[in-house]
């Protein structure tokens, strides 16, 4: 039996999210009813586009109230902030978060992985990783053996971390950037698209450039 989703966020993450559980569909003889969208605020063009996929969009995320508990949920929002704040809010409703593994993605042994997490197309996770609770993990990216991604953590698509790195909670990693072996990315810290970390990052802080300042 199918087991029903929700997505939260009409934008493009969203729904990329859609494409990955219809390819789980695809590949998996149909494991989720994905019922449709929530967005407390989408714009006319993401209605739009979530239209032409063929999905309802259901409401605001106060809609979650009115869905059957069995019902899973997934948030599509690339913010790691915005994301946390929206998972905070889904708690009083009493839905769980789901798990995506994109069928072309792989995850290798004693990886343990959080609720709410989202391995796109191509995403690469080896051995000894830990993947905390809504985690996203983008097109093509890959996370080393023996690394710690705390919650909420955002991987862009193709960037590299390497082994035994610690990313914080909150944390977001640029597209194409890479995170050298051992290294640490504080909690809450941006590293910039392209750059290259070879020293540890502080909490909160912007490091962009190779090497990343």
């Amino acid at each position: 039996m199918p087991e029903p989703i929700v997505i939260i966020g009409c934008g493009g993450l969203g729904r990329e999210i859609w494409a990955v559980v219809r390819a789980l569909n695809e590949a998996t003889a149909n494991c989720w009813n994905p019922l449709g969208f929530v967005d407390d605020g989408p714009t006319e063009l993401n209605l739009k586009r979530v239209a032409r996929l063929g999905a309802p969009f259901l409401g605001p995320v106060a809609t979650l109230a009115q869905l059957d508990q069995e019902t899973q949920y997934i948030i599509g929002i690339g913010d790691p902030r915005v994301r946390a704040a929206v998972a905070r809010r889904i708690t009083q409703y009493g839905l769980s978060a789901a798990q995506l593994i994109h069928p072309t993605a792989t995850v290798g042994p004693d990886t343990r992985i959080g609720s709410g997490v989202v391995l796109f197309t191509g995403a690469a996770v080896t051995t000894n990783v830990e993947l905390g609770d809504h985690v996203h993990i983008n097109q093509n990216a890959s996370i080393g053996h023996d690394s710690v991604l705390e919650d909420y953590v955002t991987i862009n698509p193709l960037a590299a971390i390497s082994g035994d790195c610690h990313i914080g909670a909150g944390a977001m990693v640029g597209t194409t950037a890479a995170v050298l072996q051992g290294l640490r990315v504080g909690a809450g810290a941006t590293v910039g698209a392209s750059a290259c970390v070879v020293r540890d990052v502080p909490a909160d802080s912007i490091v962009k450039g190779v090497p990343a300042r």
